[in-house]
């Protein structure tokens, strides 16, 4: 069994417990359900902003040890005051050290688009999102079939939610529906945890559509985002390069500036 399949079994015993303990309804009837929406295919577009999804997290299986005592509020606002479009938050705890409290956090402390990055395989963790104060959520093409990404993705939309369905090769390209806002190609091999960018240069050969287009993982200097760029990509989804860093923010803002000077 790989990593992924791991922590896919692990996330639907997570979930069937969370069911448990709070309700659908318990879960609307949060105050931040029905906080302002942020675009982030908007964000991403925007030129007065970097591009960059900045990412808060922990650990992950292949680096158990990131940056374990990080504190969300004061990396996630100094990388909003790097310019970059958005902020991505890995919710997951038991394999990568995140929380939802995460999420609460920096929507409590920013103005800017959230995605929740998550391995979503039930209806609840849309909704759970959305209560706690996300404005887009990660699909994993690798993990759901097309008729469970066209579900989720309405669901998403239906509560004002974005959503970036993630792809690792070019066979799960057949998934994108109408109701996906973004693409994103994972330079991750979540099965080996193997990086780098090439996948997103091969991959976007054979996208037909003209949706915005997300690099996921890997990316490490301003020549990676120009490569990136050339091929179509408006946004690069960036964690460990920032994360692994004394000052996560320090980093940031040298990569956002770099972009936005070229």
């Amino acid at each position: 069994m790989d990593i992924l399949q791991k922590i896919v079994q692990h996330k639907i015993k997570e979930i069937a417990l969370r069911k448990k303990l709070v309700s659908i309804s318990k879960l609307e009837e949060s105050i931040l359900f029905n906080t302002p929406k942020y675009s982030l295919t908007e964000a991403i577009l925007n030129t007065k902003k970097s591009g960059i999804i900045a990412e808060f997290k922990r650990k992950s299986p292949s680096k158990p040890n990131i940056n374990l005592f990080a504190d969300p509020k004061e990396i996630t606002t100094g990388y909003i005051a790097s310019k970059v479009a958005a902020l991505s938050i890995l919710t997951d705890n038991h394999f990568f050290g995140g929380s939802l409290d995460d999420l609460s956090i920096a929507r409590k402390n920013n103005q800017c688009p959230i995605l929740r990055k998550d391995f979503i395989v039930d209806e609840y963790q849309i909704v759970e999102a959305k209560s706690y104060g996300a404005d887009a959520i990660l699909l994993i093409a690798e993990i759901l079939n097309k008729e469970q990404v066209t579900r989720f993705s309405k669901l998403a939309q239906s509560i004002g939610l974005e959503v970036l369905m993630e792809i690792h090769s070019n066979k799960e390209l057949h998934k994108i529906t109408d109701s996906v806002n973004l693409l994103g190609i994972n330079n991750r091999n979540l099965k080996t945890f193997e990086v780098s960018i090439q996948n997103s240069l091969d991959i976007v050969k054979e996208v037909k559509s003209d949706i915005t287009l997300v690099s996921e993982s890997g990316i490490t200097s301003i020549d990676n985002i120009l490569k990136l760029k050339k091929v179509g990509f408006k946004g690069f989804l960036i964690g460990e390069a920032f994360m692994k860093h004394k000052n996560p923010v320090t980093q940031c803002e040298l990569l956002s500036n770099q972009i936005l000077n070229n």
